[in-house]
């Protein structure tokens, strides 16, 4: 799906990403570009991947915070900074302000991932756990701000913030001067609308496309609507992209300079989360893969040559195991089925030998013989199998069923 919006120069902001660059200098990496041969078949022009899923912190966010908190008077660093994140955004100001000698304290949901809290604490914040939800968390954050004076840092809603993710865009001109589309996931909107300053202002022919996740679309409606519009329960794996509204100095820039705002399916984030990692060996988090997934859900639509940025790398390893596991479900290559036997000996060798004809490898077995729902010599198999492809699933299936076994779910 697809929503356009007018594309124009921002005039007079260009010269401010170009001072973030300079003093993001020694910083923040020039992140790698590198060619995917499979996604440059697939669209039929090269694709080149924007790697900031290898920045330091793990994501893009250290070089909006480092020029936010580097830009704050004396006085203001003295008070010391604050920040709510659920982790990229936490991790970003907490090392900028380590780097820059400020103290931060960065709040951050009860939930929140154990390695997040971890490397956010490792990179020098007091870091405090508060409500159950980053809405919760970013209340308690800015209460803090106000009772202590510590300046507090917005994940997107401030120009340097801006300013200093444009620099991503700066680089990509320089990697890749030839590029004519840059895809970019889209949550509150900072990183694509300082990407589409910092290119638009140099390459004004070069087209910017927005990804979000279909379960927290803030941007098409509020597009529509030409204001910022709150999806009041945003609902996807992606939490990077998982914000309920625009930020209202980044909305102004995406109306102006962004091209298209596409929206991906959690299915399609898991597929290309797993391609990320099988094909060009890169581990990045279901938001950084959202535009490789607005790639492969609809190919043709992208003029070459594409950049797909990449934006982070910070996926929770318990994550990670469920989305590739569901990204194999969406290629038809991993398998759940249910099925009934009879309780006697053998009979479970018997069913695992009918997989073995096809060809199915048996991840887990789970085998329940006392259940109401169960006849007295039934017995429940659930079995989870990789497979080949959604041909080889269907052969699995009419194989299981040929023999006689009654297939539940």
């Amino acid at each position: 799906m697809s929503y356009s919006t007018a594309a124009a120069v921002r005039p007079g902001t260009l010269d401010d990403v170009r001072g973030a660059q300079k003093m993001l200098s020694g910083v923040a990496r020039v992140t790698a570009m590198e060619g995917s041969r499979y996604l440059s078949q697939l669209v039929g022009a090269p694709v080149h991947l924007k790697c900031e899923n290898l920045q330091r912190t793990g994501s893009f966010k250290l070089r909006g915070a480092y020029v936010r908190i580097a830009g704050l008077l004396p006085e203001e660093r003295a008070a010391g900074v604050v920040a709510a994140s659920a982790g990229n955004h936490a991790q970003g100001v907490a090392l900028a302000s380590s780097l820059l000698g400020v103290h931060a304290t960065v709040f951050m949901p009860k939930g929140a991932p154990l390695p997040k809290i971890s490397a956010t604490r490792d990179y020098g914040a007091e870091v405090r756990l508060h409500g159950q939800v980053v809405d919760e968390t970013l209340a308690a954050a800015r209460e803090y701000a106000e009772r202590t004076g510590a300046v507090f840092i917005h994940p997107f809603d401030h120009p340097d913030v801006i300013a200093g993710q444009g620099t991503v865009g700066l680089e990509i001109l320089e990697q890749c001067p030839e590029v004519r589309t840059v895809v970019v996931g889209i949550g509150g909107g900072g990183l694509v609308a300082g990407t589409a300053v910092a290119v638009k202002g140099v390459r004004p022919d070069v087209r910017i496309v927005g990804v979000q996740a279909e379960g927290a679309a803030a941007y098409p409606p509020s597009l529509a609507a030409g204001r910022p519009v709150a999806v009041e329960h945003p609902v996807t794996m992606a939490d990077g992209i998982k914000v309920g509204r625009p930020g209202d100095v980044p909305f102004e820039i995406v109306g102006d300079l962004v091209d298209e705002v596409r929206t991906v399916s959690e299915d399609e984030l898991s597929a290309a989360l797993l391609l990320c990692l099988e094909r060009a060996k890169l581990v990045v988090e279901p938001a950084g893969a959202s535009p490789v997934a607005a790639l492969m859900s609809d190919p043709g639509a992208f003029e070459g040559p594409v950049v797909a940025v990449l934006s982070g790398g910070n996926v929770d390893p318990v994550l990670m195991q469920g989305v590739l596991r569901h990204g194999m479900a969406a290629q038809g290559r991993y398998l759940a089925v249910r099925l009934r036997l009879t309780d006697r000996p053998g009979a479970l060798a018997t069913l695992l030998g009918v997989l073995s004809v096809v060809d199915a490898n048996v991840l887990d077995v789970s085998h329940v013989r006392t259940d109401p729902r169960l006849g007295l010599t039934e017995a429940e198999v659930e079995l989870h199998l990789e497979t080949k492809g959604p041909e080889h699933c269907a052969e699995v299936d009419r194989a299981l069923r040929d023999a006689g076994y009654p297939v539940i779910g």
